[in-house]
């Protein structure tokens, strides 16, 4: 390996508004020779541009882009130990690309950075995956990580709630864990990554939901409301993004009662696009 580490920025670049992109991100991305990028497919594409967008916006001097594919991934597997297991599969195909890109693309002192929606500490696997290169010991680089605006601030400040209520716990999770189990305590709880919607099995408990998708993004859509009333509504909107986009990505906040706090259940004027709209 060469004496001339090379360094890799992690930025955070928010949830989807290119607004988001923070000072600090602006300062570091300022610093990278070559930015690797992951395609997510052809599904994705706008993803892709969205990034490009941010970099000619803020960048003025000399950089390149590499792009590669980002290796498929089974998503099939319910059962909790077939779930772990086929994410380390896909990550540490994953991390067998990022090596590649780190050791051909990125030469002895240059300064490269990957680009992560939201922040990259909350379920994103880039550090977990540099992690493991550096295990390796195939490639001498080091790292630093500059934090960005997640979809979890981004829900909260659009619905106009905070996170936490007086003197309770807040819980992060993913949906898979959530069907596995209601947590029966007196916390509120934001759930991502819920592919099976869940929460139209949690009907019949007194929660009100604040729920919104492709959060940051022209293409935003919010509904807030006590959970028995709007859950088939979110559902419809769910179906009908999913089938317009290809994709969708949503995050949602639940919690016992209807929120206390001003405001709430009533998403910022102009905030719910097509189909979401204020409810409550």
């Amino acid at each position: 390996m060469s004496e001339v580490p090379r360094h890799v920025l992690v930025i955070g670049m928010g949830a989807g508004d290119p607004d988001h992109l923070t000072l600090a991100a602006v300062k570091a991305m300022r610093r990278a020779d070559v930015f690797f990028v992951l395609g997510k497919g052809r599904e994705k594409e706008s993803l892709t541009r969205l990034r490009r967008d941010i970099l000619d916006e803020h960048l003025t001097g000399p950089y390149r882009v590499v792009e590669a594919e980002d290796p498929w991934r089974d998503r099939t597997q319910d059962d909790g130990a077939r779930y772990t297991s086929a994410v380390h599969d896909w990550r540490r195909r994953r991390a067998d690309i990022c090596e590649r890109l780190i050791i051909e693309e990125l030469a002895p002192g240059e300064c490269g950075a990957f680009l992560v929606w939201g922040d990259p500490s909350l379920y994103d696997s880039t550090l977990a995956i540099l992690a493991d290169i550096r295990g390796r010991g195939t490639v001498n680089f080091g790292h630093e990580v500059i934090p960005g605006i997640s979809s979890v601030s981004a829900l909260a400040a659009r619905h106009r709630v905070t996170l936490n209520r007086v003197g309770r716990p807040i819980r992060i999770t993913p949906g898979r864990r959530l069907a596995q189990g209601f947590p029966e305590d007196d916390g509120d709880i934001v759930v991502m990554l819920d592919g099976h919607e869940t929460f139209t099995h949690l009907t019949g408990r007194g929660l009100w939901i604040h729920w919104g998708a492709y959060l940051g993004t022209p293409d935003e859509i919010l509904v807030s409301g006590p959970l028995d009333e709007v859950a088939g509504r979110i559902s419809r909107l769910r179906a009908e993004a999913r089938e317009r986009h290809g994709w969708i990505m949503d995050t949602y906040l639940l919690r016992q009662g209807r929120d206390e706090a001003e405001g709430a259940g009533r998403p910022a004027e102009g905030a719910d696009g097509s189909g979401g709209g204020p409810l409550g």
